[in-house]
């Protein structure tokens, strides 16, 4: 049984996440310990539950340790069986994270699926459900992978209960890649919006967002949300000759609107000025899926993060692959997956 020390890298959830995925996928089981000891609260917390328990009720599993505050899991994966789904967060926990965690097994499956998640949709330390509408799957879509989602309900930290559809279809074989330049910004589109809350706060974090990123074309939508808690954001998708790219901020209480928008906006000149294909979410999360390809694949990435050396780390433990990264960790850099 593969064994996985979870107190790696940066010791959060990503190494679970990551590990049930792949575990799913080839059926070769491990054993985690340490979990997320990187973190203030140790152990699994409801978010990590629910990937836990997603990715048994697919795999029909066998599981020991899957409690809250739990530090070790073993988990023994059978066949991953294609169907429909719904799994209930009960927290504002992300529904990105847990979606992330299934697509990899489902994507592979002998036929197609759906999934509907209840919980956060647009919360701190997670790509929103825009990130992944608008950039992340359509990177999958470059690679063959055909994936579709839409969103019903957003939800907000500390309430929740946004709710998220996707539809995917299975995939035989991944394209490699070879994105080293990004080219020109073509345009810059994306949302200002508001949740039970004045549209007058997402029309000052959009103006803050358009001075911000005075001398670029900028197309913002204003948007007013169903949710049932509250809550703003700023969602900006960089479209570049080559690449697209992803950056947001969420407002919280005390935080100026136009903070929000400013944010937002920094995060996309901070991508620019490296001139990289891929901000640091995409080169993270992509590796997974460049992985499973024939051929050797590379990317320029405008800062590796932390989860980009976790995941890299994880896979090599599962698969065996061997990899190149080309700077620092927290600057600009280069990485290449051989198969």
């Amino acid at each position: 049984m593969l064994e996985i020390d979870g107190s790696y890298g940066e010791a959060g959830g990503q190494i679970l996440r990551t590990a049930l995925s792949l575990s799913s996928l080839l059926r070769k089981p491990f054993r985690i310990f340490n979990i997320r000891k990187g973190r203030k609260k140790h152990g699994l917390m409801p978010q990590h539950l629910t990937c836990v328990r997603a990715m048994t009720l697919i795999s029909n599993a066998t599981v020991k340790g899957d409690t809250e505050s739990s530090m070790e899991l073993v988990f023994e994966p059978e066949e991953v069986k294609h169907g429909d789904y719904f799994f209930d967060i009960g927290t504002a926990g992300s529904t990105s994270l847990v979606l992330q965690t299934l697509l990899l097994p489902l994507t592979f499956s002998a036929g197609k699926s759906s999934i509907t998640i209840k919980g956060g949709t647009h919360v701190p330390f997670s790509p929103p459900f825009h990130y992944i509408s608008a950039v992340f799957l359509p990177m999958l879509n470059k690679l063959g992978i055909k994936i579709s989602a839409e969103i019903e309900s957003y939800g907000f930290y500390p309430k929740g209960g946004g709710k998220i559809n996707v539809n995917i279809h299975p995939c035989k074989s991944v394209k490699g890649i070879g994105l080293l330049e990004r080219g020109d910004v073509l345009y810059l589109n994306g949302y200002s919006g508001v949740g039970n809350l004045p549209l007058s706060i997402a029309e000052r974090q959009r103006d803050s967002t358009l001075k911000t990123l005075a001398g670029f074309k900028v197309d913002i939508e204003l948007i007013e949300v169903p949710t049932p808690g509250e809550g703003t954001f700023v969602f900006l998708c960089a479209h570049t000759e080559n690449s697209i790219a992803g950056f947001s901020c969420l407002g919280e209480r005390g935080k100026k609107a136009e903070k929000v928008g400013e944010e937002a906006a920094r995060e996309f000149l901070d991508y620019h000025s490296t001139g990289a294909c891929l901000d640091p979410h995409m080169a993270d999360q992509i590796v997974l899926y460049l992985a499973m390809a024939n051929t050797e694949s590379s990317f320029t990435t405008s800062c590796i993060s932390n989860h980009l050396f976790t995941n890299l780390w994880v896979l090599a433990k599962f698969l065996g692959i061997e990899y190149k990264i080309e700077g620092e960790r927290g600057y600009p850099g280069k990485v290449t997956l051989f198969p």
